[in-house]
C-alpha cells in the first residue's frame, strides 16, 4: 500500500492567465470568482482535492503585477509571495504561446524558490496548427529547469487528469492536512461576497470593479430561505451611480445573477438586499482593507 502524501501547491503566474478556472476545473466546483478582468483575485483560497492517495491543497493567488500602486495591489502582490514561500510544489502558469515581461517577472521570483516548479502551458486549445505547441515547449525548456512541463486547457479540461497524477508525486509523505471532505477554507459567507463581486466586475467596465469591494452584513438561513443583506463599498461618489445604474437598472441585474447563482449554491431559496456606499480611497488605506476583511501578509 502505498503511503499518504499531503501538500501545499501554490498556483502563480501573471494576471489573467487561468489560474482560477485551472484550480475550478481540478477541483470540478467553484472555489474562486472567474472574470475576463485581471486582478479578480485578491485573496489567496485553498482548495482541497483529497483521493486515495493524496491531499493536495491549491493554493490560488492574486496575479503577480507591476502596477502596485494602491495598498490593496501591494497587499495582493506580499499574498502571491508568500504563498510561494509556504509551498511543497509551485504551479507556474502561464498562456501557452503569449509571453509577456510580466511573466518574466514572475520568472525572477521563481529563481530563488527552492520547491519544485511545475510549468503549466494553459489554453492550449487556442494554438494552431498544434505542431507550434512542440515550440513553445521547447522555448519553456529553454527558459528554466523546470520539474515537469505540461500543456493544457482548463477550459477545456485537456489534460488536467495527468496533472492530478504527478503532482503527488513532489508532495512530502504525509497524512491528511485537512478533513477529507473539506473542500475550501473559505467560509459561505467569503464566497456569497465573491459572488456578488463577480457579477459587479462582469457587469461593469473599465476601472470601476477595481475601485469596489464586497462586505457581507447579514447572513441569515432558515427553513425557508437563506437572507443575505451585503454593503457594495466603493471609493468615490462618481462610481456609486455607475454601480446603482440608471433607475437601479445595474443594481438589479448584478442582484438577480447573483441570487440566482447562491441559490445553486445554497441549494434552496435566496433573499438578497444590496446597498451601495462610499468610503473614500479605500484600496489604498491598509486600516479599511483590514475592516473589510483583507488580510495583510
Amino acid at each position: 500500500m502505498r503511503a499518504m502524501r499531503s501538500g501545499f501547491v501554490a498556483v502563480v503566474g501573471r494576471p489573467n492567465v487561468g489560474k482560477s478556472t485551472l484550480i475550478n476545473a481540478l477541483m470540478g466546483t467553484k472555489v474562486s470568482i472567474v472574470t475576463a478582468k485581471p486582478q479578480t483575485t485578491r485573496h489567496r483560497i485553498l482548495a482541497v482535492h483529497t483521493s486515495d492517495q493524496a491531499q493536495i491543497i491549491f493554493v490560488d493567488t492574486p496575479g503577480l503585477h507591476r502596477k502596485a500602486g494602491k495598498a490593496m495591489n501591494r497587499m495582493m502582490n506580499r499574498t502571491a509571495a508568500n504563498a510561494l514561500a509556504d509551498a511543497d510544489v509551485v504551479l507556474f502558469v502561464t498562456e501557452a504561446g503569449r509571453w509577456t515581461d510580466e511573466d518574466n517577472d514572475v520568472l525572477r521570483r521563481l529563481q530563488t524558490v527552492a520547491a519544485p516548479v511545475v510549468a503549466v502551458l494553459n489554453k492550449v486549445d487556442l494554438i494552431k496548427p498544434k505542431e507550434k505547441l512542440l515550440e513553445i515547449i521547447a522555448a519553456t525548456a529553454d527558459r528554466h529547469e523546470f520539474a515537469e512541463i505540461l500543456p493544457v486547457s482548463a477550459e477545456k479540461h485537456d489534460n488536467l487528469d495527468v496533472l492530478l497524477s504527478i503532482l503527488p508525486g513532489h508532495l512530502p509523505e504525509s497524512p491528511p492536512l485537512f478533513p477529507e471532505d473539506m473542500q475550501t477554507d473559505r467560509s459561505v459567507e467569503f464566497q456569497a461576497a465573491e459572488v456578488i463581486r463577480e457579477k459587479l466586475t462582469q457587469s461593469l467596465h473599465q476601472e470601476v470593479p477595481y475601485g469596489l469591494t464586497v462586505q457581507i452584513e447579514r447572513f441569515d438561513t432558515d427553513e425557508d430561505r437563506t437572507t443575505i443583506n451585503a454593503i457594495i463599498w466603493v471609493e468615490r461618489e462618481s462610481q456609486k451611480g455607475i454601480v446603482v445604474g440608471k433607475a437601479g437598472s445595474v443594481l438589479k441585474r448584478v442582484g438577480k445573477a447573483a441570487r440566482l447563482e447562491l441559490k445553486k449554491q445554497l441549494g434552496g431559496p435566496v433573499h438578497l438586499e444590496l446597498w451601495v456606499k462610499v468610503k473614500d480611497n479605500w484600496a489604498d488605506s491598509e486600516q479599511d482593507l483590514l475592516s473589510l476583511g483583507y488580510e495583510l501578509p
